[in-house]
């Protein structure tokens, strides 16, 4: 779940798998096999809390078979661009899962952990001893609020 390097101190870094929702529910029906539900696992996944959802490069998004969703605007260190947002991809993290929409990052640039996946799923940044916090959920105590 962590990688340490001290270049990279207060980074979050982490592994995740994510499969095709889509391709799930097809095995589940039996009309693929489940050899045939796509999926990936990416290392050294920076975990940023100044991305709002997960971040894909395109190359992912190809592999996974996602579907395309809508063309949107995002804001990015240089400005306003248009990205395009895909569906159904199931994320497997710290023993959690959760399907969610993906922005698709130009240029092969590396993935992101934004914090929706991250609040949703109820891990929490520990940036001093750069890791996630899975935060509690059961009968006693839990992360989940209805206030």
């Amino acid at each position: 779940m962590q990688i340490k390097d001290n270049n990279q101190m207060g980074k979050v870094l982490t592994t995740l798998t994510i499969i095709n929702r889509a391709d799930q529910i097809l095995a589940k029906a039996g009309v693929i096999s489940e050899e045939e539900v796509r999926f990936i696992t990416l290392h050294n996944v920076l975990v940023d809390t100044g991305a709002t959802t997960l971040c894909l490069p395109t190359d992912a998004i190809i592999k996974l078979g996602l579907t395309l969703l809508k063309e949107v605007d995002v804001a990015t260190a240089t400005g306003i661009s248009k990205a395009r947002i895909y569906e159904d991809a199931r994320l497997s993290i710290c023993g959690r899962e959760g399907t969610f929409e993906c922005l698709e990052l130009p240029g092969g640039r590396d993935p992101l952990l934004g914090v929706i996946p991250l609040e949703t799923l109820g891990l929490e940044l520990d940036l001093k001893n750069q890791t996630l916090k899975v935060l509690p959920i059961s009968p006693t105590e839990t992360y989940l609020t209805i206030l």
